[in-house]
Formats: C-alpha cells, structure tokens, sequence
C-alpha cells in the first residue's frame, strides 16, 4: 500500500517518488505467513496492495513490493510464483518498476463484482541476489461497482459516474500555468477526512509569506498520487468553476459540498481521468496510474508476458 503525500504537487520530476513525494510509514505485507527454512538470507515482502477484505475499484492494479532488489533474470520466475486468480477471468500482466516493485493489471478494467485472490508463494524461490522466499502469503479482495471520474480542466467540469450512469457534473478548478495538474488516469491511491499540506513538503516553497506559501489542514482528501495530488476543498477556492478560473498548485478543488459528496462516493482504485492540462501523464508507478501504459508498454516491463487468471 502506498502511504499518503503530505501536500499538493507542484513541479519537480515527472517521475514517481520525486521532490514532492513523502512517505510516513511501511504496512505490512500480510497476516499469518507460512515460514519455511531458508536456503540463504531471506527474500522479504514489503506490501501486497490491496489488502485483505477490501472492495475497489476498476482501475486498481495489484501491487507487489520487495523488501530487497529482484535481479532481472529472476523476475520471470518471481512472477509465476505470483498466481492471480478471479471469479472471471480477465487477460493481465504483471510489470515491474524498477527491481522492487511488480504490479499486475488487467489489459482493461475489471469487471464489477469480480471476485480475486493473489497467492504469492516464495518459499525457495530465488531473487537472483542470493536471497530465498521464507513464505507465502494470500490476499483476497473483490471489484466494486464502476465509479469513474472524468475531469476537464478546460472545462471546469468533473463527471461522476456509477456503473455507466452519470451521477453528478461538478464544478473544479485544476492547476495552474506554473504548477499544472497531471493529465492522465490515476486510480485512487486513499482517502482521508482531513489533510495537512504544506508548500514546503512538495518543493514549492518554504518562505512564510511568499505568493506560493501555504500550510494548511483541507478536508475530503482523495489522494490520487504519490506526488501529492489530491482532489479536495480548498479555502483559498471556495467557489471552483470557469467563473472564479482560479489555478491550484496541481490538485483538483470541489466546493466544500461537492467535495464531501465526492469523498462518499469513491474508494481505493475508482478511475480518475484528467485531461485538458498541459502537464504530462503522471508516471504509472506515480501512485496506482498503470492505465497510463498502453498495454504494449506495459507488456514491456514484463518478465513472463501477457496471461489469462485462473478461475476462482
């Protein structure tokens, strides 16, 4: 699971884990692992996201992170320790992100109220650098309903639907010319009532009193990226919309109503699409982003290709 960013993001690196990215802890991988001797020093999971039990959304990746590097000629191996299993069975691949991190998706979206199971069994298994899998871990989660977000920055306008039916269109204001909002679609990574921010925390500024300086507790925090981008109320923008064409430092605002309506519609892994910035798409390890990737792309950073689930 990836921990929350303190702030909006701004500028800096089109990269993941960049200026404005800031962790605040580690979950565990699972509970009640199966041990098993090891041949050499263990090969360790940090996370499997999502956690056991939950429900999300249609965009949400399953993603594996290593406690120490995976060489590349292991990852195939890795992989097919990595059994994904669903109720219906969809064609996916896993991709890695660098050498600690494997996700795998689906090549479009799941199927609302699949049902999946991800056995991830590393007893043995090598890593390539001299370590071994001690255990194995299960997590078993399902896909909701369909609760997309389509946000036009030029537009002003965010479009909410449920399972193909459009719910609300809201008013927003997205970023600035100076700090543009990322374009793309971007899973949501969490959500939390209330959200401490600050400048400083993602490269803007650390001068109290400067234009760009802010520190501030905002509610209805729905947290899109690592970065620090978050669609939420703002006090600086009460009122977003194409009237008041106030630019944010890279969020998306809602009116204090919209944005509490918002924050009880949407879970981990419901799509949010921006389009109309002028910024890039967020990277796909940029928090849950893998729809970013073509699926030509995304089978590029495969070890083992594209493959059908078993059926649960």
């Amino acid at each position: 699971m990836l921990v929350g960013a303190s702030a909006c993001g701004g500028g800096g690196s089109d990269k993941a884990g960049g200026d404005d990215a800031k962790a605040s802890g580690k979950p565990s991988a699972s509970a009640s692992p199966s041990p098993t001797k090891s041949a050499g020093p263990p090969m360790l999971l940090e996370t499997i996201t999502p956690q056991t039990g939950t429900t999300v959304g249609v965009a949400m990746p399953i993603s594996v992170v290593f406690t120490n590097p995976v060489a590349a000629n292991a990852r195939a191996t890795v992989e097919k320790h990595m059994k994904v299993s669903a109720s219906q069975p969809v064609v996916g691949a896993w991709h890695w992100f660098g050498d600690k991190r494997a996700d795998w998706r689906p090549k479009t979206y799941w199927p609302s109220g699949t049902k999946v199971k991800i056995d991830v069994d590393m007893k043995g298994v090598g890593n390539g650098n001299g370590r071994y899998g001690v255990r194995s871990y299960t997590h078993t989660f399902k896909i909701g309903d369909d609760v997309r977000a389509d946000v036009s920055v030029v537009g002003h306008t965010m479009m909410v639907t449920r399972n193909g039916k459009v719910m609300r269109t809201l008013s927003i204001n997205a970023g600035s010319a100076q700090y543009p909002t990322w374009n793309g679609t971007m899973a949501v990574i969490d959500k939390q009532e209330k959200v401490h921010m600050t400048s400083c925390s993602v490269g803007i500024s650390c001068v109290k009193g400067s234009p760009n300086y802010y520190d501030l507790t905002l509610p209805w925090d729905v947290h899109l990226t690592q970065s620090g981008t978050y669609v939420h109320y703002s006090t600086g923008d009460p009122t977003p919309g194409s009237g008041s064409a106030r630019g944010s430092h890279g969020c998306v605002h809602l009116s204090m109503s919209d944005a509490k309506w918002f924050y009880g519609q949407v879970k981990q892994g419901d799509p949010v699409t921006i389009t109309g910035s002028p910024r890039a798409k967020a990277s796909a390890d940029n928090g849950y982003a893998a729809f970013n990737l073509a699926w030509d792309e995304w089978l590029a950073g495969s070890a083992s290709g594209e493959g059908t689930t078993a059926t649960l």
